[in-house]
């Protein structure tokens, strides 16, 4: 997975090989404690992958990786992003919500501009439903129209005080971004039945644990049999 995202984001001039370990890994600080929602083609190879960084009950906005970025940093609008992503975590709270960080979105080029794109946006609706509902953020890159796919299929923009934090330009990644805001309950109607199907192929999904004495208890809803899906799905977490 690393590796994948490492090769994308290098060819995208996102990153410089100076980011990747000598073995052309993209390795992020918290890789490690989340999870990681992989696809997988015919031959076994990882093809598509997503991170999924869950926080605990009572986490703040200064615990949050996007504390660092340059948007949070801004002395026009970091103080109206926090503003904002508190009042995010309030709810959440509020609604016995997870509260997580959703990143590392990269998908090989013989997967773009296919369904594989869309169901590995829409399975993080699956799998945040499973585990009991969450709300989140996602910082987007509008490279390769990243932000415009998460915002089609239910991202929003953040607000605060009636007003929309507008996209940012990111030094460290030479690009336009924008945090957009995620909540299971609401992706785009169009998508409602494509996600519950999503929801069932997770039942059969095979999580893979960095530790090999670790295991993951599913929920229930992961006992009952799914449809086969294109291309498979994995979770991963590293422990």
């Amino acid at each position: 997975m690393q590796r994948l995202r490492g090769s994308i984001y290098l060819d995208d001039g996102a990153i410089t090989r100076s980011d990747l370990t000598p073995d052309g890994r993209h390795v992020m600080p918290h890789d490690t404690g989340s999870w990681h929602l992989l696809t997988i083609d015919s031959t076994g190879s990882v093809v598509g992958c997503q991170r999924y960084l869950e926080y605990p009950e009572g986490s703040t906005f200064d615990d949050l990786r996007l504390r660092h970025s340059a948007l949070a940093l801004s002395a026009q609008w970091g103080t109206a992003l926090r503003g904002a992503v508190e009042k995010e975590l309030a709810t959440a709270s509020r609604l016995g919500f997870s509260y997580c960080e959703i990143g590392g979105w990269a998908m090989a080029p013989k997967v773009r501009c296919t369904g594989e794109c869309l169901r590995s946006v829409l399975a993080t609706y699956a799998w945040s439903r499973l585990i009991g509902g969450a709300m989140g953020i996602s910082t987007a890159t509008e490279r390769n129209g990243s932000a415009s796919i998460l915002q089609r299929l239910g991202g929003r923009s953040l607000e605060w005080r009636g007003s929309r934090i507008p996209p940012y330009f990111d030094p460290r990644y030479g690009c336009q971004m924008e945090m957009l805001r995620f909540d299971s309950r609401f992706p785009n109607p169009r998508y409602e039945e494509a996600i519950q199907e999503l929801l069932n192929a997770l039942a059969e999904v095979p999580v893979i644990c960095g530790d090999e004495v670790a295991h993951q208890v599913m929920p229930s809803e992961f006992r009952h049999r799914a449809e086969p899906m294109p291309a498979r799905l994995a979770l991963a977490t590293a422990v």
